[in-house]
């Protein structure tokens, strides 16, 4: 059962790959946004998954991120997530990222609790 206070937490070392240039959301070679916001919903489903009945998986919906300063190449970056909420099949988390020498950023993610087989049956039929 899914209740507020459930925490998460993961991390990543900044490498080449991950970085804004590398991710095409910059010229300069620091971590990327969009792996920051990456770093994110994964903290935030990892935290809940364990909590799922089989068969049901979560989907982000909505991220309210700022990045508020660079980490270079080397470092790690630590995301921090809560569960603030669920209402229904709506989960609302807190999220807040740290490198080795201090915060870097913070936001809301919100994810919704899907069935993956017609999630996934869905996606499908778009095909035709």
């Amino acid at each position: 059962m899914l209740e507020a206070g459930i925490s998460g937490q993961a991390a990543v070392i900044v490498t080449s790959a991950n970085t804004a240039r590398a991710m095409g959301s910059g010229t300069l070679e620091v971590f990327a946004t969009p792996a920051l916001a990456a770093l994110a919903e994964r903290t935030c489903w990892e935290s809940v998954a364990p909590h799922l009945a089989p068969g049901q998986g979560t989907v982000g919906t909505k991220l309210s991120l700022e990045h508020t300063a660079p980490t270079p190449v080397g470092m790690t970056v630590t995301c921090t997530s809560e569960l603030l909420a669920v209402n229904g099949r709506t989960l609302v988390f807190s999220v807040s990222m740290a490198d080795d020498k201090g915060p870097v950023g913070h936001g809301v993610h919100e994810r919704v609790i899907i069935d993956e087989a017609r999630f996934l049956s869905k996606a499908q039929a778009k095909l035709g």
